[in-house]
């Protein structure tokens, strides 16, 4: 059934009819109204026509950028429009442009994300507080960062991944040298979800991530499609950053990247994710990610879960069970508390956690340097209790949601070198930034939102992507259109 849409009286963009009253507040902004004006004044002048098709037009004035540098990766995109031809889902404005034409549309209607701004800055905040903890204690975090939360009128139960790609582009805009140039063609702004899709859609076109736009059918502007570090990567790649991606596992991985599902797990082709334990994380208390609906094929299943007592492995959620057609004696009910438990009693196992030590000793020398799991440096080495890594944060993944990890934290538990414990400081989509402010500022309660130890990790896989320093360009940019990864087992 098709989705109905309206368009913008502003940037006329098709959007569906859920959509449209937030994009057009959207642009209510003084400054997003006065950038569309000036950009639908030069869509009816053609005189002005020529200037769409140059990151240095009027529309841009005043941003702070390094025009021959976004020049000479506009040539690079106009030289590679080697996407596949025909996909499907492309956004009606931009359909039969040129993809440089694409682009430059793409610039002047694009909207600012809003967000809550901590104004004492969140990093800032998070690093006094690991500072005034007691004992012994080394962290390394990264540096300026902006939290996007994930809201029931936009995206909640599905945008996490959009919300982690604008939480390091928030990074990568201040803290990356070129970044804020490049990214989204110079408007030196994190942009909204349909924005974003936009421009992953763009990067499919010119050949980004082939594999796994074909897994989401090169559709995904106006989708609540799960996406993952597959396409964080390859949309960041898009704009000449050099982001990578690497995997930690219970079993054998393919050093060739294998494209993400719409659910975000790592896995070939489109097939579904075997149950797992649950952790305990906000979005747990309403969506499960255990089992798909039987009835509808709704995935994860939101509410209740309905369990069949004579068909195996078969489950309902609670719009099938409403609709009749089922008999209530057949199914047992679940709320919250269910977990992926047979009736013979035999639990899924993930694997024990300590396994996954090895990623926190990747994340700790990621952090102070060192892209490595081989070597550790002790506490005493470090004199300051909290160190600013030059290291971007990390897009964190695993089946069924997504996080960001800002850093890590290592304490001794007793006198002995031996007993310390690494413990990741992550920023999730779910959370309420204002609430995660409100425990910083009062250094009360904040742990439980940011720490997450080892044992917290309960999923046999898990994806992270990082970027290197510096921007490509020419033959580097044409390669980093296949996504490869760095694999770790254990």
């Amino acid at each position: 059934m098709a989705t109905k849409s309206a368009g913008c009286p502003f940037c006329h963009i098709q959007l569906p009819f859920s959509e449209i009253e937030w994009h057009v507040n959207n642009h209510l902004d003084e400054e997003e109204f006065s950038r569309d004006s000036e950009f639908a004044l030069q869509l009816a002048s053609p005189t002005k026509a020529n200037s769409l098709a140059t990151p240095n037009s009027d529309v841009l004035a005043g941003q702070d950028r390094r025009p021959t540098d976004y020049a000479r990766f506009s040539n690079d995109i106009a030289s590679s429009n080697k996407g596949t031809c025909g996909q499907k889902g492309l956004f009606e404005i931009l359909e039969g442009e040129h993809i440089h034409d694409q682009v430059s549309l793409l610039v002047s209607c694009q909207i600012k994300s809003n967000f809550y701004r901590i104004e004492e800055g969140l990093m800032s905040l998070l690093r006094k507080c690991l500072e005034a903890e007691h004992g012994l204690t080394r962290s390394a975090i990264s540096g300026h960062i902006d939290h996007f939360q994930s809201t029931s009128s936009e995206d909640l139960g599905w945008g996490c991944g959009w919300r982690n790609i604008q939480m390091l582009s928030s990074h990568l805009l201040t803290q990356t040298y070129g970044a804020k140039e490049m990214l989204f063609g110079g408007s030196g702004f994190v942009p909204d979800i349909p924005s974003l899709q936009k421009w992953l859609e763009i990067a499919w076109m010119r050949g980004f991530d082939v594999m796994g736009a074909d897994s989401l059918d090169f559709e995904i502007y106006g989708c609540r499609k799960w996406i993952g570090t597959t396409e964080c990567a390859a949309l960041l790649r898009s704009f000449g950053l050099r982001a990578h991606i690497v995997d930690f596992g219970c079993e054998a991985v393919n050093n060739k990247m294998r494209s993400a599902d719409g659910q975000g797990q790592v896995v070939q082709g489109r097939a579904r994710g075997t149950p797992a334990i649950k952790t305990n994380g906000p979005l747990d208390k309403f969506l499960h990610f255990e089992v798909q609906c039987d009835g509808c094929e709704a995935f994860p299943i939101r509410g209740f879960i309905f369990e069949s007592t004579q068909r195996e492995n078969f489950h309902l959620c609670s719009d099938c069970m409403d609709t009749g057609k089922y008999s209530s004696l057949e199914f047992v009910k679940f709320d919250t508390a269910y977990s992926s438990t047979s009736r013979s009693g035999k639990e899924f196992n993930a694997g024990k956690s300590d396994n996954h030590q090895v990623l926190f000793d990747w994340v700790w020398n990621y952090f102070v340097g060192e892209k490595s799991v081989h070597s550790k440096a002790s506490l005493e080495q470090f004199k300051e209790r909290v160190i600013t890594s030059q290291q971007t944060p990390l897009y964190f993944q695993h089946n069924g949601h997504s996080r960001t990890i800002v850093g890590i934290q290592r304490r001794r538990k007793s006198g002995s070198a031996k007993d310390e414990e690494a413990i990741l400081l992550v920023l999730d989509p779910a959370q309420r930034t204002e609430e995660l402010a409100r425990a910083l500022r009062g250094n009360s309660g904040w742990q439980k939102l940011v720490k997450r130890g080892v044992h917290t990790l309960r999923k046999p896989e898990y994806q992270l992507c990082y970027v290197d320093p510096g921007i490509a360009y020419g033959k580097e940019l044409e390669q980093l259109k296949i996504l490869d990864s760095e694999a770790f087992k254990y």
